[in-house]
This record gives structure tokens, sequence and C-alpha cells, in this order.
């Protein structure tokens, strides 16, 4: 088992890593809308957050050597079942033509004014 940590996706708030590699598979920590750089702010609406969350996940699958092209499964928790729409768009535009097993789970609030937060599996090429 190793261990995934960059630089270009927000820390851990908490006792986790970024990403565990196994097996040939990248299992990704949830991710929060955020920017690496601005960590515990919000990238706006939930579309942005859903984005930026996306991008997050997006580095840390690289640091591990794989990418968003090889994401099987994803679950994105998002406070509010009435943002399923804007959150399944905004994750279309990301993820373009690649279509990964996923849920949409709706959860209580997230810390501040969080409103999406999305998990990833993805394979090693």
């Amino acid at each position: 088992m190793k261990t995934i940590a960059t630089a270009k996706s927000p820390p851990p708030a908490g006792h986790y890593s970024q990403a565990v590699v196994c097996g040939g598979v990248v299992y990704v920590a949830g991710q929060l809308g955020h920017d690496p750089n601005d960590v515990g702010v919000p990238a706006g609406d939930a579309a942005a957050q859903t984005r930026q969350a996306m991008a997050n996940i997006g580095t840390i699958l690289e640091a591990a050597g794989s990418g968003l092209r090889h994401v099987l499964q994803g679950t994105v928790y998002v406070t509010d079942m009435s943002l399923w729409a804007v959150v399944d768009g905004a994750y279309a535009e990301v993820m373009g033509d690649h279509m990964p097993a996923r849920a949409i789970v709706p959860i209580g609030p997230l810390k501040g004014d969080y409103q999406v937060e999305i998990q990833a599996v993805a394979a090693l090429p």
C-alpha cells in the first residue's frame, strides 16, 4: 500500500491521506470544491464546487500515476438533492465521454458553505 500526497490539491483536514494505492487501484479521499491555495473557501455554487472537487481529484490521480480517464467509480455527496441536475451537469463537463459508475448521495450539512464532496476510485494504467 502506498499513500499519495500532492501540494497541487488541498491537504487533508484530518487523519487520512489524499489517496491510497493498492493492487493497481487508486482510492481518492473525499474532496471538497476549494482551490488548494485558498483552502476553506468554497469555489462558488454547487457547479463550481463540483468542477473544483473534480480538479482536485484529477491532480491527486496524476500524482498517483493515473488520471480522470481511469476513474472506475465516483461517489458524489450533496447537501440537497435539488442540486442533482446542476452537479450532474458539471460532472459531465469534466468527465466528457468517460462515464464511470457513480452514485449521488444526499447527506446532511458539510463544513462551512460546501454543498458537494466527491470521492473516486480509479485504475492505474
